[in-house]
Order: C-alpha cells, then structure tokens, then sequence
C-alpha cells in the first residue's frame, strides 16, 4: 500500500500546498519564492508535523545499514585528478568525505518517504517556488529519493562532507535528525552560473575565505529547497553519538536525468546498466 496520506507529513496548517490557487498558498509561496531569490535557498521550518518526523526518522533509522559508507578523497566536482592544472586548481584540491547514502532503490512503494517524495502535490509545489516550466523527478532508480546518513563514530578527524556542487539542478531536503553537535550547512550563493565555473572564486573559499558563506542550523522538520549547482556549499562535521539523517528529493529541469557512472559508483558503490546506456540530457556544460 502506498504512504500517501499527506496530511500525516505535512502541517497543512502552516503549508497549505494541497490548496493551490488560495491566498494562504500564495502567501506562503510569495514567502518561498523570496527566499529562493535572495540567495538560491528557501527554508520552511517545521514543514512536517510531530508525527510525520517521527514516522520518518524510524525509516531513516531502519534502512541506515544499507547505507554504501565510503571513506575517500573527492574534489568540488567529484572529478579525477588533472595534472596539467596548478595544484592550487579547484579541480585538484581533494577532500575527505566520510558521509554515506541509502540509495533510492532501498524505498519502495510503501515506503513513507517515497509515499511523501512522489505524492502529486509536492512536486507542483516545488515547481511553483523555483518558478519552472520544465520541471521532473529525477530519473535515476539510484538517486531520485535518497537518505544522507552521517555516523559520528565513523567520522573521523576531519569528518562532515567537503564543499561541492549537486549534478542535478534542484535539491530538495528534509531533516530527519540531527546530531548532538555540528552538522552546520554552509553554502556561498551563485558562485558559479551555466556560463562561468569561477574557478577563482572557489578557489577563495577552499583556501578558506567564507566572506559570502551562509550558515544554515537545520532542525528536523525543516524542508529546504535548494539551487546546489551553482552555490558551492558543506556540511560541517557532527560531534556525540547520535547519527544525523537528511532525506533528499531529487529534481531536474529535463527529463531523464542519470548522474555519471563515475559520480553514482562515488556516492552509491555501485551502478545500474541505465547509466552506463542512458544518453543523459543536460541544460549546461558544466563539471558535475
């Protein structure tokens, strides 16, 4: 049986987003859509109710085994190393990551965050606040709904995961739980657009000049929608024993987005013959 009942998430109360056309939804849209241009990120604190939370980190917590943990180096943009560029290069300052994901083939149907990424408001919801007329699910059977796992016994010393960019053009987040300490998301708005990486300016915060970096203390509840592909952004390390959980809900502004072969074996361990068939389609030439 599919998880849909949404009034079982959402506080519909504060989000009416099953009541398009309202003033209460244009409210709270106009208050997004604000957000969003102010700096590529919109916040909706408390978007799920008490219950919802509940019912959500008990998923998370369940399927956390499944997570693929790795524990490597990646750079920005989760390229390989080039030699003909100057160490100092964004494209070859390499990063421990530490973090882990539960890849979209883990939620199946009945799954409640599957039930809540999938029911057919949420979707036109978020179109609505980034204002596109294109606008799809993520097509990879890996990525389109997926659970950002961080283990603070498994962290290590530096821990958290490195600044980057996302491949897919639009992010959705949900936070499930937090840990004790840490777990700060810190992003710099539009550092790069569709016609400029501005290698120079990522530069100047991988060197460490977070002049322009926001900081970002989510609370589980918290929906953020998110232009990752053009703000650079981390999150710093968690400190304590309880593990932090982020549902991601993956959108893009063509049909038939699949992550590279390369970027899904970093993320998820493994690939699906889809992405090494599928010719992705792709509204920019920018490095994922």
């Amino acid at each position: 049986m599919k998880y849909d009942n949404l009034k079982d998430f959402v506080d519909l109360q504060q989000y009416p987003i099953d009541c398009p056309g309202t003033a209460k939804y244009s409210a709270m849209l106009e208050k997004a859509q604000a957000m969003l241009a102010h700096d590529g990120c919109a916040v909706l604190p408390g978007f799920i109710n008490a219950a919802g939370i509940r019912t959500l980190a008990a998923e998370a917590e369940q399927v956390s085994p499944c997570a693929y943990r790795s524990f490597n180096q990646t750079n920005v943009y989760f390229t390989c190393d080039d030699e003909s560029l100057l160490p100092s290069h964004p494209l070859r300052r390499f990063y421990a990551r530490t973090n882990a994901f539960v890849p979209a083939d883990n939620f199946s149907e009945d799954s409640p965050l599957r039930g809540l990424y999938e029911h057919p408001v949420l979707m036109p919801f978020v179109q609505d606040v980034l204002g596109e007329k294109s606008f799809f699910r993520y097509a990879d059977p890996l990525a389109d709904v997926t659970v950002n796992v961080v283990d603070p016994s498994e962290a290590g010393e530096e821990g958290g995961f490195p600044w980057h960019f996302d491949t897919n053009s639009y992010t959705v987040t949900l936070a499930l739980q937090n840990g004790e300490s840490g777990g700060v998301f810190k992003y710099y708005p539009g550092l790069r657009d569709t016609d400029n990486e501005n290698y120079e300016g990522v530069q100047q915060v991988l060197d460490g000049d977070e002049n322009g970096v926001v900081n970002l203390n989510l609370q589980p509840g918290d929906l953020q929608i998110f232009r990752g592909r053009y703000s650079l952004h981390r999150v710093t390390p968690i400190e304590g024993n309880q593990p932090r959980y982020v549902a991601i809900f993956s959108f893009a502004a063509v049909p038939d987005m699949i992550a590279l072969p390369e970027r899904c074996k970093q993320l998820y361990g493994r690939v699906l013959p889809i992405h090494l068939e599928h010719e992705r389609s792709r509204n920019d030439a920018l490095r994922d």
